[in-house]
């Protein structure tokens, strides 16, 4: 293979349709763009807003009001009839755990124990954040409750400054 033979790939390369050239291409006359009209003239066609003078679709939809906070701390819940369920007396309840019985998708994830439902076990608690009322009934049935702290785990990053 030489230089001389390197081209584009068989039908990659279309001609440009010749519009505007006598009546016999099949597009001369007024090439393709109708007769008359906004669309025929050139620089023709309205900006994307515009709707010719109907309210547009934009300002037709109610505002949608406040903003995303995008350094939100997102938490997995788990509830504590779930705990009941999947985990045996006296075992010790981690992300790495909950994500083992798929309670959690990873045990990356930031995990926060929920008080719904009731615990009848005494169960050994580690995760990122407890309710006022799961921490209240894990402890009542004997177990103990770790907070795991959230700067360990996952870093949050301050606001993106502008280079100028």
């Amino acid at each position: 293979m030489k230089l001389h033979d390197l081209g584009p790939a068989k039908g990659s390369k279309k001609r440009a349709k010749r519009v505007g050239r006598g009546d016999s291409s099949g597009s001369g006359k007024t090439a393709g763009r109708g007769t008359k009209g906004q669309n025929s003239r050139s620089g023709g066609g309205v900006r994307p807003y515009f709707e010719g003078g109907q309210l547009p679709l934009v300002r037709r939809l109610p505002h949608v009001r406040g903003f995303t906070n995008i350094f939100k701390t997102q938490f997995s819940t788990v509830s504590l009839d779930r705990l009941n369920q999947r985990f045996a007396k006296g075992d010790e309840v981690s992300p790495a755990t909950l994500a083992e019985a798929g309670l959690v998708a990873s045990p990356s994830e930031l995990v926060k124990v929920l008080g719904g439902g009731e615990l009848d076990k005494p169960l050994t608690v580690r995760a990122h954040g407890f309710s006022a009322s799961a921490r209240a009934k894990i402890e009542a049935a004997g177990g103990s409750v770790e907070e795991i702290p959230i700067s360990a785990e996952k870093p949050k990053r301050g606001p993106r400054r502008r280079s100028r």
